[in-house]
């Protein structure tokens, strides 16, 4: 089954990568990922890494709390992390700086992969969420190098998918793969589709151990005591298309009875800035850019966050979170940040991304569900009306963060012996 897999990835190969080539020529974030996702990245600063991959943005912030980790127990150990996506890398590089190799993952070709493993030369990987790449695992297992699937999970559906592909995917996680599954039912679906059983443990969601930074939480809030700290202010975090259209909406239903509310608008992608501009401008609404360094004024309705890289900041700025990409079916973004800072949350009902955390926070009476700009708009004005109330509902996703927390340590406790044998 492998040989026929190595045949197709070499016959979509061509388009994949003529799809990056052209990007690249229109978007100035994606020039220079060709060449690494081919395997041409930069060496590693000494052999024996530890390769950790976290596919996009919400992973790589996961990651945090790993890293730091193992920053902290083995100062000297060098760290590659790997992404898929253009705003995953630049997450990265705003969280660990210079202390972490930042690069795109290869293409799942033998030479790709091969060239990469020549280059960063680790001697444990570490792969968060589930990301199953048949040749990469088979020459890990060839180099015996050890593999750790952390956080992973297993969808239903995916697994119906994977038995169709049975012998490829029991020769895929063969390799001696530890398996830290994020819940006993994900432990028990990588059974069933080969993981050795006595690999799999349950070590739970390495998301909820996510920590803000104080310095990110202090600027947020001196960010609101700018605007006037009297004033409510929600927040619609990571919009695509068409949510913006309904955030306005329900914004002026808001503003009809709260006329000083401000609107926190971040759109998910900056291609979409200019975008997002031009919709307010038709729509005549008073509003002002981050990127142009003002403060917005009493008169502005909307606050475009039209920058990378601050959408916790601006959660910490705000009273309430609307948890976008869910009135649209994209699947949800992460509700963890606006939970961990206490604010009472609104998605639409598409969180098929997240859809375990989200169910979580909506049993636990954190999160609520919307299904128009007009139910969004409804529960804002309740929740702004008794500010009493949204406290005591943000507090309900905190408790529900803590209650959940630990995943980092267990995964590290499954790596230390990986690293003690490697060496």
């Amino acid at each position: 089954m492998r040989p026929l897999y190595v045949l197709l990835i070499y016959l979509v190969a061509p388009l994949v990568i003529a799809h990056e080539a052209w990007k690249a020529l229109f978007n100035p974030e994606y020039r220079g990922r060709l060449w690494q996702r081919l395997g041409f990245v930069q060496h590693a600063v000494r052999p024996g890494s530890v390769w950790i991959h976290a596919v996009s943005v919400g992973e790589v912030q996961a990651a945090a709390g790993l890293v730091s980790e193992l920053q902290r127990r083995y100062p000297t150990l060098p760290i590659v992390l790997t992404t898929v996506t253009p705003t995953g890398a630049q997450r990265a590089r705003s969280l660990f700086k210079e202390g972490v190799q930042i690069c795109y993952l290869p293409y799942d070709l033998p030479g790709s992969v091969g060239r990469f493993l020549d280059r960063i030369s680790p001697q444990t990987v570490v792969i968060l969420e589930t990301e199953i790449w048949p040749t990469l695992y088979h020459q890990l297992g060839q180099r015996r190098i050890p593999l750790l699937l952390g956080s992973a999970r297993v969808s239903t559906r995916s697994v119906d998918r994977y038995r169709r592909m049975a012998s490829l995917f029991r020769d895929t996680l063969s390799h001696g793969i530890l398996i830290g599954a994020q819940t006993p039912a994900d432990a028990e679906r990588f059974r069933a589709i080969g993981a050795a059983p006595g690999r799999v443990q349950v070590t739970g969601n390495i998301k909820y151990d996510l920590a803000i930074p104080a310095e990110t939480v202090e600027a947020g809030r001196a960010l609101r005591q700018q605007w006037g700290a009297g004033r409510p202010v929600w927040i619609a975090g990571s919009t695509h298309e068409g949510e913006e259209e309904a955030a306005l909406a329900a914004h002026a239903a808001v503003r009809a009875r709260h006329p000083d509310t401000l609107l926190l608008l971040v759109p998910r992608h900056p291609q979409r800035f200019d975008a997002v501009r031009a919709l307010l401008r038709k729509r005549g609404v008073p509003h002002v850019q981050r990127s142009s360094g003002t403060v917005p004024a009493p008169g502005d309705a909307v606050f475009l966050i039209d920058t990378l890289g601050e959408l916790q900041m601006f959660y910490a700025a705000a009273d309430i979170a609307f948890v976008a990409g869910s009135l649209v079916p994209i699947g949800g973004h992460s509700l963890l940040e606006p939970a961990v800072l206490g604010l009472p949350m609104l998605s639409g009902p598409h969180t098929h991304n997240s859809q375990d955390i989200a169910d979580m926070f909506e049993h636990a009476g954190a999160l609520r569900i919307v299904r128009s700009q007009e139910e969004l708009g409804y529960r804002l004005i309740e929740w702004i009306s008794d500010p009493e109330r949204a406290r005591a509902t943000g507090a309900l996703g905190c408790e529900a963060v803590a209650a959940n927390r630990g995943a980092v340590d267990r995964l590290v406790a499954m790596i230390e012996p990986l690293l003690r044998t490697s060496a």
